[in-house]
């Protein structure tokens, strides 16, 4: 046996073949490797992939909790909206005192129903706002139904005509007002009266 390793040795086609099978394995060693360079990347795309999709869904939870939260928080925003001219009516009945003793007396239970339903309604998160005179007129929380000529300083609130409601964050009704503007001096207006007649 030693006799044929020997002959293994010093046999040049023997050898020719050693380098071939060498030069086999090796593409061989760099295919697999070039395979598994590939499956690795593959692995990280579809890792990737993974990750953006579980993202996408805890986004998605996340937003369907909050929308979920918000409709049970203004679940009653709509009904609110139908009871305003109730309560304004109240409001308006409950400013003036009767001299009639009997409508005294109905006059007591109004205010009792009234003050009843504003503490239910309060206790859904529903709140009441009236500007006060003289304030700053805010288009954010209030209506500006006409500007009247005042010796007040323009742009502020001269009377509520109704007030204003808000379901937590959310404005309901903004308040209803009169704003006051800047008076018109007298030869302004003959001048735009005169204009006008030129015309």
């Amino acid at each position: 046996m030693i006799v044929k390793v020997e002959e293994k040795k010093n046999n040049p086609e023997t050898s020719e073949e050693a380098k071939e099978s060498k030069e086999l394995k090796k593409d061989k060693l760099f295919k697999l490797n070039e395979e598994l360079d590939k499956a690795k990347a593959d692995r990280d795309y579809w890792k990737n992939m993974y990750y953006k999709a579980y993202a996408d869904m805890e986004n998605l939870r996340k937003d369907i909790e909050k929308d979920h939260k918000n409709a049970l928080k203004y679940r009653a925003e709509g009904f609110i909206d139908e009871l305003l001219p109730i309560l304004d009516g109240f409001h308006m009945a409950l400013q003036k005192e009767p001299e009639d003793p009997i409508l005294k007396n109905y006059l007591v239970g109004f205010q009792y129903i009234y003050k009843n339903l504003v503490s239910v309604l309060e206790s859904e998160g529903v709140t009441e706002f009236a500007p006060k005179q003289g304030e700053k007129f805010n288009p954010s929380y209030m209506q500006a139904l006409e500007a009247v000529d005042s010796d007040q300083e323009p742009n502020t609130v001269i009377k509520v005509m109704t007030n204003g409601y808000k379901l937590h964050e959310h404005l309901v009704r903004p308040a209803i007002v009169i704003v006051a503007k800047a008076k018109q001096d007298n030869k302004e207006e003959n001048k735009q009266e005169s204009d006008k007649l030129d015309a």
